[in-house]
């Protein structure tokens, strides 16, 4: 090191341990262990005995390994068929809710047709409403439709949502109306503009969409609760708490064992998809 680059090192420690960096830093630690400790503690209580779990104050690792609440899991629940059904809701909902969107996103960025801003204020209007309150009316509309208890009760009422048009329109304003008119010049109709131009530019926004679509779904708890009485239509979620709990007792075992096979499915997705999830909020987050 020579003496001019002395000073400087010693300038940039004393930048880096201000007071304020300090306090920022707890912070961010304190964020951290918040985000993640939960999780850790569900996949850490799932190699714990039922007593141990219960036990406090907890311990930080496991005293006695056991991997009896992950054998007990696959033993009292038909795991495959609400895994399969997990995924087979999850996917379909996914890919017609991206879809879909994208299409109404699209229409609403880049077509011009009357009445195309009181259609997306009306979209807006509708992320304000909570979704409790449109929860009932749902409900007797897919009865009176007679789908109770059908797959179809699990997917169509979720195929297009308000967030996903505007997420998709917010990211389709950004694309150069000199694009989608050299493709009508060549003679490609709205669907070939749409599916050949437009969706190969929104990539990040369909990952993001897609990641928080599949998240929601495959988390949904309530409506499949309420929309599927048959065990053989039942969603993951929906098993686990029905299958994992008694009259006057809870097996947190099973529950946390339960839990961390689930989340497994979207930790990867989240991996797989993370660069784009990234790009995707952040350039949306711009306009």
């Amino acid at each position: 090191m020579t003496t001019t680059d002395a000073p400087l090192a010693e300038t940039h420690r004393r930048r880096r341990f201000t007071p304020r960096s300090i306090l920022l830093n707890v912070a961010l630690l304190i964020g951290l262990a918040a985000s993640i400790g939960p999780l850790l503690w569900m996949v850490v209580s799932s190699v714990k005995p039922e007593g141990e779990i219960r036990q406090f104050p907890p311990t930080l690792l496991p005293e006695q390994f056991t991997w009896s609440n992950y054998t007990d899991l696959f033993a009292s629940l038909n795991f495959p068929r609400y895994f399969v059904n997990s995924v087979v809701v999850a996917l379909l909902v996914t890919v017609g809710s991206v879809l879909f969107s994208a299409m109404v996103g699209y229409a609403l960025a880049k077509l011009d047709f009357p009445g195309r801003r009181a259609l997306f204020a009306l979209v807006m209007g509708t992320l304000m409403v909570p979704g409790m309150v449109t929860f009932v009316p749902l409900f007797v509309l897919v009865a009176n439709l007679d789908l109770i208890n059908t797959y179809a009760a699990l997917i169509l009422p979720f195929l297009a949502a308000p967030f996903g048009v505007f997420l998709m329109r917010q990211f389709m304003l950004d694309i150069p109306d000199e694009l989608l008119d050299a493709a009508r010049v060549d003679g490609a109709g709205e669907f070939r503009t749409f599916f050949a131009v437009v969706l190969p530019q929104t990539r990040p926004a369909l990952a993001t969409l897609g990641i928080l679509t599949f998240l929601g779904s495959w988390n949904n708890f309530l409506w499949p609760l309420v929309a599927v009485q048959n065990a053989d239509l039942y969603t993951l979620p929906v098993a686990l708490a029905l299958y994992s709990t008694g009259q006057n007792t809870v097996q947190y075992g099973l529950l946390v064992a339960g839990a961390t096979v689930i989340v497994l499915p979207i930790l990867i997705v989240f991996l797989v998809l993370q660069r784009h999830i990234v790009q995707g909020i952040a350039t949306t987050g711009l306009k």
